[in-house]
């Protein structure tokens, strides 16, 4: 009952995942309508209830298009979860300014990368420049895009790449 949902506005525009338990409450409710089916069904003593992926809702809510939000969490995905300056996957990272905060460096995306607990600290507190350490990839905001946004469900979730793509 605790598989991700996807949900659409009433343009199909994807604003969010649920729980299924969610899910089927909105429908049931008659907020939402059932898109896709592909988890099986739900029994209770009378009925039988299909278990959704992707559900859509019945009138258009108006909310801000969601964004990434700056955390450890999403720095790490930003950089596929490997040191921005050896290159290995690790599940042992670490932030680095690439402009130390001492030297006016700002904790923003432009400024921060995925670092190895050994590269942040050959790297310390220096610039690229003093260090001739220098990220692989320049650090950037992460793309605004729902494949990004819900990316994270796509691997058990094939099935929403059709309502993601496009927005």
């Amino acid at each position: 009952m605790n598989e991700p949902v996807l949900v659409l506005n009433a343009n199909f525009q994807p604003i969010n995942v649920t729980s299924t338990y969610r899910a089927i409450n909105l429908v049931l409710s008659e907020k939402a309508t059932l898109l896709l089916n592909g988890r099986g069904v739900i029994h209770s003593v009378s009925r039988t209830f299909p278990l959704p992926s992707v559900i859509r809702l019945k009138r258009m809510v108006k909310r801000p298009r969601p964004i990434v939000k700056f955390n450890r969490k999403e720095i790490f995905r930003r950089d596929n979860f490997t040191c921005q300056y050896c290159g290995r996957q690790s599940s042992n990272l670490t932030i680095d300014h690439v402009i130390p905060r001492h030297l006016g460096g700002e904790t923003v995306w432009d400024n921060v990368v995925t670092a190895c607990p050994h590269c942040n600290h050959l790297k310390g507190g220096m610039t690229p420049e003093q260090s001739g350490m220098y990220p692989r990839r320049m650090p950037k905001d992460p793309p605004n895009a729902a494949t990004y946004l819900f990316g994270k469900h796509l691997n058990q979730n094939q099935e929403w790449r059709q309502f993601l793509v496009g927005w």
